[in-house]
């Protein structure tokens, strides 16, 4: 009988990148990337615009609604044509740029669907906001494939950071492109009502179906050694709500419990933290662990059951 691999909880997140805003770099024969100048503590540097092959291409992740990137985007393929865009999911920093350049190029825009309404408020106090005016030309759907000027995309629906997320798969080069599905640099921020821990951790062990050589991540650095990633995630997820529920037998509310599990990390980072730690809460509730007396918000009490 083979031996069960022992995976620890703790990740190895790196932050180091090697790039020039506007530029386009070559990161293997069918990859380049464009980082947009946006960065803060949600997107790192700025958000990565992916461009798959020559001549007729793609892009994944057109960014945000920023004419410096866009144009700079539309500079180094000013010999080549964009003929598809593919967005991974509706935030601010990853899909408003796709109106202009799909205006500009007629090239189609493709996605998941727009961002469901009268779920919860803009989002920008914790991440990048929502694109509520996003609005694909063409939905996709889970599996479907795409084939390009000697490139073939697949489309892997990945919902939980937010229920309309998609991952790409660039087949010839069992490349992943992940969103924030996944990222090298930081655990990815799941914010309820729209994202969910429970969909989150169902679309990760969905990827370890998969076996991708490389994924890269629209903010950050590539992840190499994918499948062993993504076990390392669901393992430090699997962590952490045991630390919450260990938490809940002398605290009752996220408050308390955010300052007591990032008591070593940046305030500026708590109300992303009490997002995460209300999405662990409400899979808790769903798997009957814990009870609330009333409906679930950020403010609610919570006790084991």
């Amino acid at each position: 009988m083979a031996n069960k691999r022992k995976i620890k909880p703790q990740t190895n997140f790196s932050r180091n990148m090697d790039f020039e805003y506007g530029i386009p770099k070559n990161l293997g024969k069918k990859i380049r990337r464009i980082i947009a100048n946006n960065p803060s503590n949600f997107t790192l540097y700025g958000t990565g615009t992916y461009i798959i092959g020559k001549g007729n291409v793609a892009i994944i992740d057109p960014g945000p609604d920023d004419d410096q990137h866009i144009n700079s985007l539309l500079k180094a393929l000013e010999k080549e044509k964009i003929t598809h865009i593919f967005v991974t999911h509706t935030h601010k920093d990853h899909s408003p740029a796709a109106k202009k350049i799909h205006k500009l190029t007629k090239a189609p825009v493709y996605g998941f669907g727009k961002h469901p309404k009268n779920l919860c408020k803009d989002l920008s106090f914790v991440e990048e906001g929502i694109d509520y005016d996003f609005s694909p030309t063409i939905k996709i759907n889970d599996n479907e494939i795409f084939k390009g000027e000697n490139w073939t995309i697949k489309a892997i629906h990945t919902p939980g950071h937010t229920s309309n997320h998609v991952c790409y798969e660039l087949i010839e080069e069992s490349t992943l492109f992940s969103g924030d599905h996944l990222m090298g640099w930081s655990t990815t921020v799941i914010a309820p009502p729209d994202g969910s821990m429970s969909d989150y951790l169902i679309s990760l062990r969905k990827l370890l179906n998969f076996s991708f050589k490389i994924c890269w991540p629209t903010h950050g650095p590539p992840i190499e050694n994918v499948s062993n990633f993504i076990e390392l995630i669901i393992k430090h997820r699997e962590h952490r709500e045991k630390q919450i529920l260990k938490t809940l037998e002398i605290k009752d509310n996220i408050n308390e419990i955010v300052k007591e599990l990032y008591k070593d990390k940046d305030p500026a980072l708590f109300p992303a933290a009490s997002l995460s730690v209300l999405a662990h809460l409400i899979f808790l509730v769903e798997k009957g662990k814990v009870i609330s007396e009333k409906k679930i918000t950020l403010g609610s009490k919570f006790r084991i059951v």
